[in-house]
């Protein structure tokens, strides 16, 4: 076993506890957070790593201690992906200031930012992981989506054997592509989306779809043509994949149901509203729609009032 360890930094305000305590019920073989600890296997190029990380800094000075383990020599290149890896992963360049000063007419966003403060929405280390997972949550609940993702990453993804514990890495594309439909079923998919996620994996590991090169682009209508022509893919799904794997802070699912849910209880009293309402509301939270929908959900989560 190859331990490495560095420290990296994060532009403040930002509280790590309350930014990961979304994967406190995940996977202790996939992702996790608990007692202070997150732990994911990276794969950088054919190498899987498992990261390991916790808070050395404050919400004002935040500076998170990191450590690497791979059954491989892990090399300075490698150290270096993986920093840039967790930077993506929680948001840790990402600007607040701007969004609390966007929203400060709002009163409940505003009180939201302040008792919130420094949360910031975590992403997924590349944009396919994004786009699989996106795939298999339409329209389903996420409790039952969470079980089929876990399905999937334990039935395709390589293992890393650490310390007489065994994790799991995401899938790779060619991996996926590989997959019979069957088997894809069994890890509780429906048949249609098996296709789908057949598809989107062939055209990433044929080089026809390059998904990291898409999230590089500035317009998000762009990026959501260029989305929506590939088989099974939609508004919803499009959106979700933007701000989740390439940090589109001014998009909006306001398809999602537990989206709408979570802004009807802050702004209409929990009656039942459209997406369109939903993306009027949202107007007012500027290019900080992401920011602002992963606040209401963390805040719903948590039961905070305003």
């Amino acid at each position: 076993m190859r331990l490495k360890r560095l420290t990296i930094k994060a532009v403040p305000p930002f509280d790590f506890d309350l930014s990961v305590r979304i994967f406190s019920s995940g996977d202790k073989q996939i992702s996790n957070y608990e007692k202070g600890l997150f732990w994911q296997v990276f794969r950088i190029d054919s190498k899987l790593i498992l990261v390991t990380m916790k808070s050395l800094g404050t919400v004002d000075q935040p500076k998170l201690s990191v450590e690497l383990k791979s059954d491989e020599e892990i090399s300075s290149y490698e150290k270096k992906m993986v920093k840039e890896i967790v930077s993506c992963l929680f948001n840790l360049k990402l600007e607040l200031k701007p969004f609390y000063e966007e929203v400060k007419d709002d009163k409940i966003m505003s009180k939201l930012g302040q008792k919130l403060r420094g949360l910031k929405g975590p992403s997924t280390a590349t944009v396919f992981e994004a786009l699989i997972c996106s795939i298999t949550e339409q329209q389903i609940s996420l409790n039952v989506a969470h079980t089929i993702e876990r399905n999937l990453i334990k039935t395709f993804g390589d293992a890393l054997k650490i310390d007489d514990e065994v994790y799991y890495a995401f899938p790779t594309p060619q991996r996926l592509t590989s997959a019979s439909i069957e088997s894809l079923r069994k890890c509780g998919l429906s048949g249609k989306k098996a296709e789908y996620i057949k598809d989107v994996s062939r055209l990433v590991a044929d080089g026809k779809l390059d998904l990291e090169k898409l999230k590089g682009r500035e317009d998000t209508k762009e990026i959501m043509n260029e989305l929506c022509k590939i088989r099974g893919i939609g508004v919803w799904t499009a959106e979700l994949t933007m701000i989740r794997g390439m940090q589109k802070q001014e998009v909006i699912p306001a398809d999602d149901i537990g989206l709408r849910r979570h802004i009807s209880h802050y702004y209409c009293n929990d009656r039942k509203i459209s997406s369109q309402e939903a993306r009027r509301i949202a107007e007012k939270w500027g290019r900080w729609k992401g920011s602002a929908s992963f606040y209401l959900i963390v805040a719903g989560r948590l039961g905070i009032q305003v």
